[in-house]
């Protein structure tokens, strides 16, 4: 420690005194600096595309909140005296919980000051999005708008469009999908609760007969359109008309039979297992089946479109891009994205200021 620390200690007494926290701020640094100089660089090709992978999907939780909120200051997609809008990063949680050591809620107080000041009352949560869940997130100044817009949501009066990719091609390429959800135990390798269907008829002795509804079934509806497609995945425009947990997710592998890319917990029902995909998949990705685990659920909050509210007198339309490692894996898999999304989508809404924070790497 004394040899790490002499530089520091000369510095502080020749520009005066040097808080506690930030010589803490910059053992860490030159620490994290050494640690990154003396890892190898993988030679493999797979190993070079699973490093890349990690770094694009970094959690976010182990960094400083206010190099958090600075980061998320720089993806603002939207603000006014009402509301401001944010890009939600990959693998960062909206709440804690056991295991999360930071979160969006923690650093609304300093994103808060950052944009109004010292004296700014910490924003407020509109809604949530899963923690694996990227794109638009909406904050509020006032406690009483954001009561107003979590009512627009819970009516559902907020269109909602999700970009995701997809393991195998939707049929048909455009449609709805109708079909309660329910939340239940799984009886398998391990004990775990997931999301399924429970639709109103089954088939019995060749015959379909109407099911005993559950009540403790949610109503669930998804309007879905291929984008973009190949002979083994697509780019799935998803428009959910209800909001049920994990309804997407749900209706894309066990209604559609395409599960998300990177959709670790819905591509198998009986077990939790890497999703497992095609060797032509796998090629175009540069992974092996074996690396498979680090490929992240590509599932982007694309668009929110808010009726009119308060002294707004017109809808607002809010549009994330999506983030880098969702347009690397387009671009691997061949997909398009729609002409008007193509440019600049490289260094895309919040990552790219992660990126340029040093978070993510050169």
């Amino acid at each position: 420690f004394s040899l790490v620390s002499k530089p520091f200690c000369s510095a502080a007494a020749a520009s005066g005194t040097m808080s506690a926290q930030r010589l803490a701020e910059k053992l860490r640094a030159q620490k994290q600096e050494q640690k990154t100089k003396h890892q190898p660089v993988p030679t493999s090709p797979v190993q070079r595309r699973v490093q890349e992978l990690v770094r694009f999907t970094k959690q976010l939780q182990r960094v400083h909140p206010n190099v958090l909120a600075k980061a998320l200051s720089r993806g603002i997609v939207h603000q006014d005296k009402d509301l401001v809008v944010i890009n939600k990063p990959y693998g960062l949680p909206v709440h804690g919980g056991p295991g999360v050591r930071l979160c969006i809620s923690d650093v609304l107080p300093i994103l808060a000051k950052m944009l109004h000041g010292h004296k700014a009352e910490p924003l407020h949560l509109c809604h949530r999005l899963d923690k694996e869940t990227t794109g638009v997130m909406v904050l509020a100044w006032e406690k009483e708008v954001a009561h107003q817009v979590q009512e627009l949501f819970r009516t559902h009066q907020v269109a909602k469009k999700y970009w995701t990719i997809t393991v195998r091609v939707p049929v048909p390429p455009a449609g709805v999908v109708d079909i309660p959800v329910i939340e239940k135990e799984v009886q398998g390798q391990q004990q775990h609760y997931k999301m399924t269907l429970s639709p109103g008829f089954r088939m019995e002795d060749g015959k379909m007969v109407r099911a005993r509804s559950n009540r403790k079934a949610h109503t669930a509806v998804t309007q879905y359109q291929v984008l973009s497609s190949t002979l083994s995945a697509a780019l799935v425009e998803l428009q959910p008309i209800t909001g049920v947990k994990h309804q997407l997710r749900v209706h894309l592998s066990f209604g559609l039979d395409c599960p998300i890319l990177g959709d670790h917990k819905y591509s198998d029902w009986n077990k939790l297992a890497p999703q497992k995909l095609s060797l032509g998949t796998l090629k175009k990705l540069g992974l092996h089946q074996a690396k498979a685990r680090h490929i992240p659920l590509h599932l982007h909050a694309r668009q929110l479109i808010l009726p009119a509210l308060g002294s707004r007198k017109e809808e607002l339309s809010l549009v994330c891009k999506p983030p880098r490692f969702f347009v690397c894996s387009l671009r691997r898999l061949d997909l398009q994205m729609p002409s008007q999304d193509q440019n600049g989508d490289d260094e895309a809404g919040c990552e790219g200021a992660v990126k340029t924070a040093g978070l993510f790497g050169p």
